[in-house]
């Protein structure tokens, strides 16, 4: 259906434009009114000896523009061969026919004309209906020329669509982004219109109209293109990551302060979901501009856990006791490193270790991950009696501390102290922690992209236009 519309305005375009050529009646150039004394000289030589006398001359010429009646209340006078002109006419053409025949005059030297134009009021229909006479009959002309317009235009039309589907077919195993595809398709296939519109044109006589219409066309195209900088930017922008393809449909990416899973892209922007379950709209020259950061280039992503332990530990027991719960761990990987364990810097109450592991990004969740571990390397810390104190506060009076005694007051009774150190019983807090590799709460430390995948599927977005990047684009 678009297809067929699409045709039917090529080939009404093209009868605008014949019919406009059809009508198309050549104006004669009307002079303007001209200042009172407009002179002009004699075409022939002037004659040193003049055989005509001025009255005689004038004479003559007053006689000839009266009898046309094209003058009334004409005046004309002549002094040493120059011709002065003075009346009125109806018409520019009378007033230069009137210079002409002066001109022209035996020994006139020169002529001042003075005539003015004063056009006359004809409420005749005769000129409308001669000039419907000349459309009709230009009409009848040039029925062969819409003929062949209805002929030519749509076949060229067709021949446009056909190469474009041939060059998208055969880039379809060359070039990856269907977008990239039917730009380059459309590309070579707008000179093959143009062909068939060229033709029509040329037989119309039209081919200056069509040189000075495609001028304009590239003025206009300026103008629109400074009014529309932001579109046209982010168009190019899409067209430039299409052939770049620094990221495809499913990639968790971040990019200008946002971080999602790129769910599409369209000419004017790349939409994202959150791991909130939220769309965002990023617009493409933004994308191309900025620092694109792709997490799911690589199927393998490297985090780190911070643990502080206390100064009274060992430290290199401590780090074993973490490095062997992240081997342990099913979601950590062996490859392309084994988990270390370093330590990174000395706290004011605690030793900071940083714990590096590998873990597929694709399969697991890096905070469900990173919850699990965090449980587990606090657990078997604990188990081995490996203190993890807080930070230590310091607290400063700069007054001093108040101290307010009464001496009337009786003095506490001090409790009876035990007889030995075997009779003091300090109860131990009992903790119980889950040494499963992934609890209720954290779930099976699968990603979350196939749930936000699922919820994205019944989102209605807006604008989200056609979508650039392919099924094929899909990483599997």
């Amino acid at each position: 259906m678009i297809m067929w519309l699409r045709a039917a305005l090529a080939t009404v375009f093209a009868i605008v434009i014949l019919c406009l050529a059809a009508v198309a009646i050549p104006v004669k150039a009307q002079d303007s009114t001209p200042e009172a004394g407009e002179v002009s000289a004699a075409p022939q030589a002037v004659a040193v000896t003049p055989v005509a006398r001025d009255d005689e001359i004038a004479t003559r010429i007053e006689d000839i523009l009266q009898a046309t009646g094209w003058y009334p209340d004409i005046e004309v006078n002549a002094t040493d061969g120059v011709v002065f002109l003075d009346g009125v006419t109806g018409s520019d053409e009378h007033r230069g026919w009137a210079r002409d025949l002066a001109s022209k005059t035996q020994d006139v030297v020169a002529v001042v004309n003075r005539i003015t134009v004063k056009p006359e009021i004809d409420w005749s229909f005769r000129p409308a209906l001669s000039e419907i006479t000349i459309l009709l009959r230009n009409g009848l002309a040039s029925l062969p020329l819409i003929v062949l317009a209805l002929v030519i235009l749509p076949l060229a039309f067709y021949a446009a669509v056909f190469v474009a589907r041939m060059i998208e077919w055969i880039l379809r195993g060359q070039v990856d982004s269907p977008f990239l595809r039917s730009v380059i398709a459309r590309t070579a296939a707008i000179p093959v219109f143009l062909i068939g519109l060229y033709i029509v044109l040329q037989v119309a006589g039209l081919t200056q109209l069509a040189l000075s219409i495609l001028g304009g066309a590239g003025v206009a195209g300026i103008v629109v293109g400074f009014a529309f900088r932001d579109i046209a930017e982010n168009f190019l922008a899409s067209l430039l990551l299409s052939i770049r393809q620094p990221f495809r449909r499913g990639d968790y990416i971040a990019v200008g302060g946002q971080e999602g899973t790129v769910q599409s892209m369209n000419t004017r922007s790349t939409l994202l979901l959150s791991l909130e379950g939220n769309h965002i709209q990023i617009p493409n020259a933004t994308v191309f501009k900025n620092t694109i950061v792709n997490y799911s280039a690589a199927p393998t992503r490297q985090e780190f856990l911070e643990i502080g332990v206390g100064y009274d530990v060992s430290i290199a027991a401590a780090q074993e006791i973490i490095r062997k719960v992240l081997v342990d761990h099913a979601a950590v990987l062996e490859q392309p490193e084994e988990p270390l364990v370093l330590v990174d810097s000395l706290g004011s109450s605690t030793v900071n270790l940083r714990a590096y592991f590998w873990f597929d990004g694709r399969a697991y969740s890096v905070l469900k991950i990173r919850s699990a571990l965090l449980r587990l390397v606090k657990k078997a810390l604990i188990e081995e009696n490996i203190s993890m104190p807080g930070e230590t506060r310091e607290v400063i009076f700069p007054q001093g501390v108040p101290i307010i005694s009464t001496d009337s007051a009786p003095a506490p009774a001090q409790p009876a102290l035990p007889a030995s150190r075997e009779e003091i019983s300090v109860p131990e807090p009992e903790v119980t922690e889950s040494g499963a590799a992934a609890t209720i709460s954290e779930g099976d430390l699968e990603n979350e992209t196939e749930s936000l995948e699922r919820h994205a599927a019944s989102a209605n977005i807006p604008e989200a236009g056609e979508d650039l990047l392919s099924d094929s684009d899909t990483k599997p």
